[in-house]
């Protein structure tokens, strides 16, 4: 596997950001186009789950406060799925109230990785590299 970053060798992802504040939605597209990547947004738990039913994803970017069903409980879901289904959906989790316990909160969730708002370009790269070689590109 190649680097999750630019280059000759790179992984080239397509992630699934899921956020319902513009803002974030437009940085986080931003962030990962300059990459590498390509991202396809919605702005909820809801909409995540249904995106994720029609097509794969690499790896989604999900925020843990949205409207209608939030981060945490599409992953829930997710995760449940995945027990019938024999799959394992790569997802960062990404929240504005970063707490020193949130990355063993979110992994005891069932996240693979973790970022927190203001997404900074640095940060995002080392944890898509991190989760990305933690779980071999299927």
């Amino acid at each position: 596997m190649g680097d999750t970053g630019t280059g000759k060798n790179a992984l080239s992802l397509h992630v699934l950001v899921a956020d319902d504040d513009f803002f974030m939605q437009r940085l986080a597209t931003i962030l990962l186009n300059s990459l590498g990547h390509t991202g396809v947004v919605v702005d909820d738990g809801e909409k995540a789950l249904a995106a994720l039913a029609k097509r794969r994803f690499d790896l989604v970017l999900m925020d843990i406060m949205m409207p209608n069903m939030d981060g945490l409980q599409a992953l829930a879901s997710l995760r449940k799925q995945e027990q019938v289904n024999g799959r394992h959906q790569r997802v960062i989790m990404v929240t504005g109230h970063a707490e020193p316990t949130d990355r063993a909160r979110l992994s005891a969730a069932g996240a693979d990785g973790y970022v927190s708002k203001p997404l900074e370009i640095d940060a995002l790269e080392r944890e898509l590299r991190r989760v990305m070689s933690w779980h071999p590109h299927e």
